[in-house]
């Protein structure tokens, strides 16, 4: 198991106010896993996100990451962590805009204090994504497809365990979010585990599992059959 979260609840104070965005979540999920967790806005997900993330902590409950009690690391552990297990992948790409794909790609290198086979990892992250031939461009050469695959890239340079992407394709017109999910897709049929956060039904449908979420809590958990059309994807 590499996730495992038990009744975990997140209460957030504004003021007098509590805020319970987590009401007692239990999520277990296998390596090599392809997950939806799909809501509205205000139903938990992005909080869920950053807690699977290690951004947040859990007020309450377990967060067992590969077997581990998150709440046993220190900062730097967490760190690490960030660093090196995951890798995220956001709706606003987040890319560096001075910076060439290539550098934009290198820089959990760069802040892991990596030098050698820096610039041959991230041109291989690259191309994995298909974008080897665009290493040199600046963000604001490249399409909004073109600029999430360099964001994917830069989340697979660690060789992370999990990806997580919270609304990759929120920012990307049909046929540049088909070709996102396709990316997602092949690392995930490659033994990658993938966990993506949605509030649209058919990005959902890329995934193996979907996880929906109302009111700060797990409404729904079911894994999709695959259907006429989509055992291309599986193969």
């Amino acid at each position: 198991m590499i996730i495992s979260l038990q009744r975990v609840t997140k209460v957030y104070r504004m003021g007098e106010v509590e805020v319970h965005a987590l009401r007692g979540i239990d999520l277990e999920v296998e390596e090599g896993e392809f997950v939806a967790v799909v809501g509205a806005s205000g139903s938990g997900k992005s909080t869920l996100m950053n807690i699977l993330g290690c951004l947040d902590v859990p007020t309450t409950g377990r967060y067992l990451l590969q077997g581990i009690d998150v709440a046993d690391l220190d900062d730097d552990q967490l760190a690490v962590v960030r660093n090196r297990l995951i890798g995220f992948v956001f709706q606003s790409f987040n890319l560096i805009p001075r910076a060439t794909a290539l550098h934009n790609v290198e820089m959990p290198l760069i802040y892991g204090g990596q030098r050698r086979e820096r610039r041959d990892r991230a041109l291989a992250a690259l191309e994995v994504v298909g974008l080897a031939d665009r290493a040199q461009h600046l963000p604001s050469e490249l399409s909004g497809g073109q600029q999430q695959r360099v964001a994917i890239a830069r989340a697979l340079i660690n060789d992370p365990a999990i990806v997580l992407a919270d609304e990759p394709t929120g920012n990307l017109d049909s046929e540049s979010s088909a070709e996102i999910m396709q990316v997602f897709t092949e690392l995930n049929r490659e033994g990658r585990t993938v966990i993506l956060i949605t509030h649209e039904a058919d990005i959902a449908a890329y995934a193996r599992r979907v996880v929906r979420m109302r009111d700060g809590l797990i409404v729904g958990d079911e894994r999709l059959a695959v259907t006429p059309g989509s055992e291309e994807r599986w193969r």
